[in-house]
């Protein structure tokens, strides 16, 4: 017996299952960043999905590190989204925004004017990032200005609204996997000695800032976060991340949010937890509904739902190549693999042309 496929209140939203569709950057929008045509179809073929979390989508220009991605920040993207939203709504989903910030993952190939990335401190990340000429090695950044800083929450707030505007029913802040946000957290990557560096609770001022702002602008009942505590993506890390991310969760209650988005393991990689971390209890300290990710199977599924630990379930990868992805796990039907040269980039080869079973 599995509960997987029943409907369940995630705040004020009903959604038809447990089953949510995580958040896969494919490098398919347009020119100045506008989600392209193909995008509707996409994730209207996934809406089976209880819930889908749309792709990492940047706040402003210089959130931006991965060529041909999303933007939320100008009229035209916001009216690309908008046939997007519909299309899933039609289909009886929901769809929040996941709301993007690289920070120093980037390249000043892929910045206005051609600008150094920027971050927390100038230390350069290990890894290449996919620019409109290909694959180029990453670039020491520079460190924001203190003053920078109010500037860039007041961009979150704005996305968050614009997000709203273009129907979607939430947003998800972009915490996790090694972006500007999780970059401020960790002490690996963030090395100031002002308001925003040292200790832990300087650390995560940005983060409460933004949410805050994002909260204030839409409500908590609209708002999701990711994070990814033990995650070495994009070269991050820290020294203590059960104390830090304790601390982060606790006062993230404060606002009320609707969902914690926890990526369980190294991103897209082992789910191993070692030097004693133990993230039921960061599940335990969260007030909101918890959303398990990494490299989920139905067994596994199953087996975290009838142990209660964790409310929904995310898929990412199953649900590239498996549009009806909620159906073939309902029938224990076999998965497809996807095609990894049309994971990124590229138009409807790889992205809207797998089919669905055959009945």
């Amino acid at each position: 017996m599995t509960d997987l496929f029943d409907s369940v209140q995630l705040g004020t939203h009903t959604l038809a299952n447990r089953i949510v569709m995580a958040p896969l950057t494919r490098n398919r929008a347009k020119a100045h960043d506008v989600p392209s045509d193909l995008a509707a179809e996409y994730y209207a073929q996934r809406a089976s999905a209880g819930l889908i979390i749309a792709e990492a989508t940047q706040i402003s220009p210089q959130g931006k590190g991965y060529a041909f991605t999303p933007g939320i920040y100008s009229t035209e993207q916001v009216d690309a989204w908008k046939k997007i939203t519909a299309a899933v709504h039609a289909k009886g989903s929901k769809i929040f925004l996941q709301l993007w910030h690289v920070g120093r993952i980037s390249h000043p190939t892929l910045q206005p004017g051609g600008a150094l990335p920027v971050a927390p401190s100038a230390i350069k990340p290990e890894g290449k990032t996919f620019t409109e000429a290909g694959w180029m090695t990453m670039e020491t950044p520079r460190a924001l200005e203190l003053a920078e800083i109010p500037a860039i929450v007041g961009q979150y707030r704005v996305a968050a609204k614009n997000a709203i505007a273009a129907g979607f029913d939430g947003v998800e802040i972009h915490a996790a996997n090694g972006y500007l946000l999780d970059q401020f957290l960790r002490d690996k990557t963030n090395q100031r000695t002002d308001a925003y560096g040292g200790s832990i609770e300087n650390r995560a001022r940005l983060l409460l800032e933004v949410t805050q702002a994002v909260t204030e602008e839409i409500g908590g009942d609209r708002t999701g976060i990711r994070l990814s505590p033990i995650s070495p993506a994009n070269d991050c890390g820290d020294s203590n991340p059960q104390a830090l991310f304790t601390y982060v969760v606790g006062q993230l209650n404060h606002f009320h949010l609707v969902y914690l988005h926890l990526v369980e393991g190294a991103t897209g990689g082992p789910r191993e937890v070692d030097d004693g971390f133990d993230l039921q209890v960061l599940r335990k300290l969260f007030k909101g509904t918890y959303i398990a990710n990494n490299g989920y199977d139905l067994a596994l599924a199953n087996a975290v739902r009838s142990q209660g630990q964790a409310d929904l379930i995310a898929f990412g990868r199953p649900f590239i190549a498996n549009p009806d992805l909620v159906e073939r796990l309902k029938l224990g039907a076999p998965l497809a693999a996807f095609n990894s040269k049309t994971l990124y980039g590229g138009g409807a080869e790889g992205y809207i042309d797998y089919p669905a079973l055959k009945h």
